[in-house]
C-alpha cells in the first residue's frame, strides 16, 4: 500500500461511511474525508498537516497506539474529550516496503459504548450478589428449563448447577405442587413473590418473566431465609407465650368466686384502669350468664381510688349485670371512690350497696328464697 493521495484514491476516501483520518509517524493528519468534516466540524483543508492530537484531543488513550506496521491490528476504542467515544479500525500506510504512515477509518460507538459499560456493570453487580449472599438467581427458557443457576444459596441444598441446568423444574419438583404452581405462574407471565421450603430450607423467592424476545422467558431469584424463618418462628412462640400469661395474670388479678350456688364475687385489687374495667365487665357478664347467677357483688374493696372513666365504667357494669337477669352489688367502696362517684352525679337509686363483703353475702343469702328480682328494679 503506498501513500493516499492521489484524486482517485481520496473520492474513494470521501465516500467510506467511516471518519477518515490518516497520519504520519509525527501523528501530522494527511487525510481527512467527509465524513470526519462532518462528525468532527473541521474542513479537511483545515486539518491537514495539524497534529492529530491537536484536533481530537482524547479523555484517555494516545493517538500513538494507534501507530502499527502490522495489517491486522484489533480495532481500538478510544474515548474523546468532548465526551464521544470511537472504535478505530487502523492499517499502515506505505510506501514500497517502508510504513509511511496509518490511515484510520473510525465509527462513532458512543452509544454501543455505554450499553457495553452498563452490562458490564450489571454482570459485576450480579457477579457480587450471586457470589456472596445466601441465594439462587435461575433464568429459564419458554419451556421452563433451566438457562442458569448460580449462586451461594446452591452450597445449602444438594443439588449443583450442573445438576440442573439443562433440565426442567417442573419434572424435577413434580412431587412439590406448590413448587411447580409458581414457576408455572411465572412463566405464564405474572410476577410472582413466596415463601416456600425446599431441601429442608426455607426461601423468599421472586420469579419475574424476562421482556418477550430474549432467550429467557422468566428469571428467579430466591433468598435463604431459614435463620430468620426459625427466629420468626420462635418470636412467635414467645408472644403466644406471653399472651396466655397475660391472660392467666388478668385472670388471677380479676378471679371470679362462685360463693354460693347463684351467688358471684368478683374482689378488685389494685390499679384498674379503663382497659381493664373493659376486661373485667366482659368476664363478669360471661360468667353471669353462663352460670345462670342470681347476684354478682362487685368488691372495691381492694381499690382506693379510680377515675371518673373508670368510674363510669364500674356503674356501667353493674347496669349490665341488672340487663342479665342477676342483681348487682356494690360493697367496699373507699372515700375517694364514692366522691369521685358523687362527682359524676350518677343516680344510684335502685342500686345495692353495701359496706363490707359479709353484709352484701348475708343480703343474697336472706333473698336466697326470694323471688328473682327483675332486671332494673332492686331487690
Amino acid at each position: 500500500m503506498h501513500t493516499p493521495g492521489e484524486d482517485g484514491e481520496t473520492a474513494v476516501a470521501h465516500r467510506v461511511p467511516f471518519a477518515l483520518v490518516g497520519f504520519d509517524r509525527e501523528l501530522r493528519v494527511s487525510q481527512w474525508n467527509e465524513r470526519a468534516e462532518r462528525l468532527f466540524g473541521l474542513a479537511a483543508a483545515d486539518a491537514r498537516g495539524r497534529r492529530v492530537a491537536e484536533l481530537l484531543p482524547l479523555a484517555g488513550g494516545d493517538w500513538r497506539d494507534l501507530w502499527t506496521e502490522r495489517d491486522d491490528l484489533p480495532a481500538v476504542r478510544l474515548d474523546h474529550a468532548d465526551g464521544r467515544t470511537f472504535e478505530w479500525t487502523v492499517a499502515p500506510a506505505r510506501q514500497g516496503e517502508r510504513v509511511v504512515g496509518v490511515v484510520c477509518y473510525g465509527a462513532d460507538v458512543t452509544a454501543r459504548a455505554a450499553t457495553a459499560r452498563e452490562a458490564e456493570l450489571e454482570h459485576v453487580m450480579l457477579r457480587v450478589l450471586v457470589d456472596n449472599l445466601p441465594l439462587v438467581v435461575c433464568a429459564y427458557a419458554p419451556d421452563g428449563t433451566y438457562l442458569y443457576v448460580a449462586g451461594q444459596g446452591l452450597a445449602a441444598t444438594p443439588m449443583t448447577a450442573e445438576q440442573m441446568i439443562g433440565k426442567n423444574p417442573l419434572e424435577l419438583f413434580a412431587d412439590d405442587p406448590d413448587t411447580v404452581q409458581f414457576i408455572r405462574r411465572g412463566l405464564e407471565g405474572t410476577p410472582t413473590r413466596m415463601t416456600l421450603e425446599s431441601f429442608g430450607r426455607w426461601w423468599d423467592s421472586w420469579h419475574i418473566p424476562a421482556p418477550p424476545g430474549h432467550r429467557a422467558a422468566l428469571v428467579s431469584m430466591s433468598l435463604d431465609v431459614t435463620e430468620s424463618h426459625a427466629r420468626e418462628r420462635e418470636l412467635r412462640a414467645r408472644l403466644e407465650l406471653i399472651e396466655r400469661q397475660q391472660r392467666v395474670i388478668r385472670e388471677l388479678s380479676t378471679p371470679i368466686i362462685e360463693v354460693w350456688d347463684g351467688v358471684l364475687v368478683m374482689p378488685l385489687i389494685g390499679l384498674v384502669d379503663s382497659m381493664r374495667t373493659s376486661e373485667i365487665m366482659d368476664s363478669l357478664l360471661q360468667s353471669v350468664g353462663r352460670l345462670r347467677a342470681r347476684f354478682a357483688i362487685l368488691d372495691l374493696t381492694g381499690i382506693e381510688v379510680v377515675d371518673t372513666t373508670t368510674a363510669n365504667h364500674l356503674i356501667a357494669m353493674i347496669r349490665a349485670v341488672r340487663l342479665l337477669g342477676a342483681e348487682g352489688i356494690l360493697t367496699g367502696i373507699h372515700p375517694g371512690i364514692a366522691q369521685t362517684i358523687v362527682t359524676l352525679g350518677v343516680d344510684l337509686r335502685g342500686f345495692i350497696i353495701h359496706a363490707t363483703l359479709r353484709q352484701a353475702l348475708g343480703h343474697c343469702l336472706a333473698t336466697m328464697d326470694g323471688p328473682r328480682p327483675s332486671a332494673g328494679k332492686p331487690s
